[in-house]
């Protein structure tokens, strides 16, 4: 065993999907320290397969169980779809190994992180709340992360040993959750307003007279680029990123805020994301159309 294995100690995953690849698939490069994994997606017959594959692929043990995922694990990454984090700690944190830290990943409101910090801690847990702070890919294991708790400080240290990439935000849990959930309101709003404007230029037949103007306005962008990109953000994670952005939803009543752009974001980008179009296509008249196909609205 390596000393940064040591230093890091071992790891296991809580949820398998997107991220949880990537930061496995990164670790892999360097050192080998995670056991096993568990995904709610195991238990449905349909669903299970492409979780199953990755975690063979990448030699991870699959766990019967969050209890036995985690068993001997030292860290443990919870990486599961926003509308379950709480639930997801309910149900690991009476079998987590005593004194082991739970990394919380999920992009949820500050309420739901401290709520799950405290059925962690009931338990006898080290909870540190994890905002990720970009898209896992190409990063993988070294996209930023904001940790903020009272253990965020020792976890940053066994984070950095990973060769991960942790900035401490603060010391309350909630702290690194605010940010990612406010940066949300601008980064997927983009998104959204950018399907909504590029696809009724498409549609009406204007769309290199809006992208030029939109280019000739902001010079430092490049609008085709970005809108394509944007699109196919929607495309393939528009459901995800829907939960996201209904959390923060919550996160801005929780400050006795208004969360209509919020909210609005959060339904297109789940009613992109549930069209499934295909994004074969690199470019963005390519990608619009797709999508416009997807949405019955050719």
């Amino acid at each position: 065993m390596s000393e940064t294995t040591r230093s890091a100690g071992t790891l296991a995953f809580i949820g398998f999907g997107e991220a949880g690849s990537a930061f496995v698939s990164g670790f892999a490069e360097s050192v080998a320290p995670v056991s096993s994994a568990y995904d709610i997606k195991l238990g449905n017959t349909e669903a299970a397969g492409p979780v199953r594959a990755a975690m063979q692929a990448l030699g991870v043990r699959e766990g019967r169980s969050p209890e036995d995922a985690m068993r001997g694990a030292d860290l443990v990454f919870c990486v599961v779809t926003a509308d379950q984090a709480v639930a997801a700690a309910r149900a690991a944190a009476p079998h987590l190994p005593q004194g082991a830290m739970w990394l919380d990943c999920n992009s949820c409101a500050p309420g739901a992180k401290r709520q799950a910090a405290a059925v962690i801690e009931s338990y006898g847990g080290i909870y540190v709340d994890v905002a990720v702070m970009a898209p896992v890919h190409p990063k993988k294991h070294r996209v930023p992360l904001l940790l903020a708790g009272p253990e965020a400080q020792a976890a940053a240290l066994r984070l950095a040993a990973l060769g991960m990439t942790p900035t401490v935000a603060g010391l309350e849990v909630g702290q690194a959750s605010t940010i990612k959930m406010l940066r949300s309101v601008m980064i997927k709003g983009m998104e959204a307003l950018t399907a909504e404007c590029v696809l009724a230029a498409r549609k009406a037949g204007v769309q290199e007279a809006v992208i030029g103007s939109l280019q000739a306005s902001d010079p430092a962008t490049d609008w085709t680029a970005r809108s394509a990109y944007n699109l196919e953000r929607m495309a393939v994670h528009g459901q995800r990123r829907a939960a996201e952005m209904r959390e923060v939803v919550q996160t801005l009543r929780d400050l006795d805020l208004p969360a209509r752009m919020a909210a609005a974001t959060a339904e297109w980008q789940d009613q992109i994301g549930a069209a499934q179009p295909p994004m074969s296509g690199a470019g963005l008249l390519e990608r619009a159309d797709a999508v416009l196909a997807a949405l019955g609205k050719t």
